[in-house]
């Protein structure tokens, strides 16, 4: 519980530096690692909701310099949006489905597929708009500031209705590529074609 309220105290106090156009305190992170930590974070959450997470995670990625705070909201958000689109389904059918790839571009790509009532597609441009929402007590802040957050660390957010139902959101992200001199002489990006780059 401490812990949990530590970091609402540091999720606050980015957010409003990200608004007072402050520095983002970035780091190199492993992707994955986040990812682990919020839904360790949202464990309990999950299950009282009989909400069944499926990771898919690729190993040795490029890690991503981002604020780790700032990163584990956007994610946390994006868990919850979907676990509660989720809770009109029947229990054991409520499964969400959190992955991680190399995209193209040198961009680490984080994927989330629900098992909802999906997207209305007409909705599919607004729903980041601020103020717009489909919830009935939704304020329609949350995925404006979700984008937000990662179109300042050059990165993008997306949404998409699902091949056979539920909802699909995407963040793409750009990886971190070193530019020192490999032992061959080359750019290590160059040098280690496909490496891993992870810590």
């Amino acid at each position: 519980m401490i812990g949990d309220a530590h970091r609402a105290s540091r999720v606050v106090a980015t957010i409003r530096g990200m608004f007072k156009k402050d520095e983002h305190a970035t780091v190199l992170l492993d992707i994955n690692e986040v990812i682990k930590e919020v839904v360790e974070l949202l464990h309990g959450e999950l299950n009282s909701r009989r909400v069944l997470v499926h990771t898919d995670l690729t190993q040795n990625l490029p890690e991503v310099s981002a604020d780790r705070v700032q990163l584990q909201q956007v994610i946390l958000n994006l868990v919850m949006n979907a676990a509660e689109a989720m809770s009109a389904v029947p229990d054991g059918s409520r499964v969400l489905n959190i992955s991680s790839k190399l995209g193209q571009s040198d961009e680490v790509i984080i994927v989330f597929e629900d098992c909802g009532p999906g997207l209305d597609p007409k909705n599919i441009d607004r729903i980041f708009e601020p103020f717009f929402t489909t919830k009935s007590e939704g304020m329609g802040m949350g995925l404006a500031i979700c984008r937000s957050i990662i179109e300042a660390h050059r990165g993008n957010l997306s949404a998409s209705p699902g091949i056979t139902r539920g909802a699909v959101f995407q963040i793409a992200l750009p990886a971190h590529v070193l530019q020192s001199s490999g032992p061959t002489g080359l750019p290590d990006s160059e040098a280690c074609a496909g490496g891993d780059g992870s810590s």
